[in-house]
């Protein structure tokens, strides 16, 4: 969510919470985002060995790629299929495709159902009411012995006004997240990082970061 040229209507905020609003999205030819590695992606994992990878709202791929780029085996999981098949189309033009899987799976009732892997990763989830808390319970559940939860999202910011207030209500504190937090993790990061952003005019953002590593 982001950007200052457009006024969302409550039916359209509401569309962006479900699948069908980003299936529509995704069904055009225009790229919708950039392609590049969410920045804390790239400052938390680039000191982190390779291994197993998953990336829980995968959008286009860009996290992905960048991720495979590095030597991970990754797991791309989004729940617009529109939105994975871009993603798999960009990681077969950038030469990775061999290192990734595609997962499509709606965050609000993932399921580890016993896959484990090494780095859980997601950026800029935000379901309504406060629903990351619940998606942080839930990818938590992915993490190996020794891996990582790496989970980042818009903190508020009077830079959203444009946005409705569902849209808004949705954007969280790092802090927030603890409740959603099993046993088992510590806290290395915790905090609200700036970032500027670039829409139709460069912004002063922060991104709400959590990461946590599972000891038991």
């Amino acid at each position: 969510m982001g950007g200052h040229e457009h006024q969302f209507t409550d039916e359209q905020a509401a569309a962006m919470f479900e699948p069908s609003g980003w299936e529509e999205r995704y069904s055009s030819e225009e790229r919708i985002w950039s392609g590049n590695p969410n920045p804390q992606l790239v400052a938390e994992v680039s000191v982190l060995t390779p291994g197993t990878a998953l990336d829980v709202g995968c959008g286009e791929g860009g996290d992905v790629i960048w991720l495979a780029r590095q030597g991970w085996r990754v797991t791309g999981a989004d729940f617009s299929a529109n939105g994975l098949a871009r993603a798999a189309r960009h990681a077969e033009e950038a030469g990775v495709a061999d290192r990734i899987d595609w997962w499509q799976v709606d965050a609000r009732t993932f399921a580890a159902d016993g896959r484990s892997y090494d780095l859980v990763t997601t950026h800029f989830l935000h379901p309504p009411e406060g629903g990351m808390v619940e998606v942080t319970n839930r990818l938590s559940e992915a993490v190996g012995p020794g891996g990582y939860l790496l989970v980042v999202g818009h903190a508020p910011s009077e830079v959203f006004t444009h946005l409705t207030a569902s849209q808004r209500r949705a954007m969280f504190l790092a802090e927030d997240l603890l409740t959603g937090l099993p046993e088992g993790f510590e806290v290395l990061v915790l905090e609200q990082r700036p970032r500027t952003m670039t829409r139709d005019r460069v912004t002063a953002v922060d991104d709400s970061t959590l990461l946590a590593r599972r000891t038991t």
